[in-house]
């Protein structure tokens, strides 16, 4: 990879230690290289398949609507009854559930919407057109063959395509497929994800003096989970590459994803590449050209990929929405959705130093004159924090030989609402 030379600064920004560095593009595609689509599929009911990946398409079995039904609330009738005429007497009234039934000759029946429609009848006049004198009624106006009238099979024909294969089923989809009267859908096995952290000072319950609370593996367990993941809590590692070596052994039989936190770099207890070794894997990927986060691991152990995440959470989270999500999209057979698609405007200045690509937690501030959202950054570029994300409503992201933004400048951005609104 060739680089222009940087100012001279900060070691871990040196031309020779970014030397060696994968851009982000190399490494999400040395991601997704370790991963491919789950083929194991699964028969669930409909009450269980939300967040569940459709396995194959699924079709309606009927047309939709199942039969003409009144699109509102009025009287059904044959138009020819009314020639010459203003009013008809009211036979009956047709409610929604009811079984069809026949209109009486030269009279009208009272309707709802959603009732099947009379045989015989051929238009519904709304009530508003009406006027309702109980025993008869009369209408303002002439209808029209066809008024009203949802006929059967005009939203769908039978064997509509429903859903295609590769959709994550939200709420939506749940509504329709009710609405076709099915029950069970064939959906792709759910990945299998192991995730522990790593490190001495990190604990779960109360922390001596120089220790800290684990943020990173609750945080990943809770992203996993979004993800529609079946998750494995392998808890915290020690410092130690026997001890480590020993807890991966077999962990390749078991999962399709392995995710750690920290261990790492290359500090003197970054021991996760030589355990990964040690214990049969392979290392086929270190070091990213991205702030946060350099120290990425993409490996191998035996069927399951393992994705190994710096120590720091907020490299953790941009980490996972990087690299680990999108390897989760393709086990399930979706295409990885691009990291920061939307085009935003910058409402801040900023000069950095170029050479890595650079993640940070931004907040929506307005839309400009041609609709684009401006955002603010926050934080301070500070990987070991989470606390900017608690005011933020995405991350943005520039490229890596970006050294300057100012005010009205165009940037990318992921929303966490997924949609970028305010």
């Amino acid at each position: 990879m060739h680089m222009a030379p940087i100012p001279s600064g900060c070691g871990c920004d040196s031309l020779s230690s970014r030397a060696d560095m994968m851009s982000v593009t190399d490494a999400l595609d040395r991601a997704l290289a370790l991963v491919a689509p789950i083929t194991d599929t699964q028969s669930v009911a409909l009450g269980d398949a939300l967040g569940r990946t459709t396995a194959e398409p699924v079709h309606a079995t009927k047309a939709m609507p199942f039969f003409d039904n009144s699109a509102m609330d009025g009287f059904a009738l044959c138009c020819a009854d009314l020639a010459g005429r203003c009013c008809l007497p009211i036979a009956g009234t047709v409610a929604a559930g009811d079984p069809p039934r026949d209109l009486p000759q030269g009279a009208a029946l009272r309707i709802f919407t959603g009732a099947p429609l009379p045989l015989g009848a051929d238009a519904v006049v709304m009530i508003e057109s009406c006027i309702d004198k109980v025993h008869k009624v009369h209408f303002n106006r002439t209808p029209t063959d066809g008024e009203n009238i949802r006929r059967a099979g005009s939203d769908q024909v039978a064997g509509q395509t429903l859903l295609r294969a590769g959709i994550r089923i939200a709420p939506h989809h749940i509504g329709l497929l009710a609405a076709n009267g099915i029950a069970r859908v064939d959906v792709i096995r759910r990945p299998r994800v192991a995730i522990f952290s790593t490190g001495d000072e990190v604990q779960d319950g109360t922390c001596a003096l120089g220790q800290i609370p684990d943020a990173n593996r609750p945080m990943l367990l809770a992203l996993a989970q979004q993800a529609g993941v079946e998750v494995n809590d392998l808890g915290i590692l020690p410092d130690d590459a026997d001890a480590t070596a020993a807890a991966l052994q077999g962990l390749g039989a078991q999962f399709d994803l392995i995710l750690s936190s920290g261990a790492v770099s290359m500090g003197g207890k970054d021991h996760i590449r030589e355990a990964l070794t040690a214990a049969g894997g392979t290392v086929h990927g270190w070091r990213v050209a991205l702030k946060p986060g350099k120290p990425v691991m993409f490996g191998s152990l035996g069927i399951a990929a393992f994705t190994g995440l710096p120590g720091n959470p907020f490299a953790v989270y941009v980490g996972f929405h990087m690299f680990a999500l999108p390897q989760i999209d393709r086990l399930l057979g979706a295409q990885p959705a691009s990291f920061a698609p939307i085009p935003a405007i910058a409402g801040f200045d900023w000069a950095r130093k170029p050479g890595r690509a650079e993640v940070f937690p931004v907040r929506l501030l307005a839309y400009n004159e041609n609709g684009l959202p401006v955002l603010q950054r926050l934080g301070h570029s500070v990987s070991a924090t989470l606390l900017p994300l608690g005011d933020a409503d995405g991350l943005a992201i520039i490229p890596a030989e970006t050294n300057q933004i100012q005010s009205g400048a165009r940037l990318f951005w992921r929303p966490f609402c997924g949609t970028g609104g305010i």
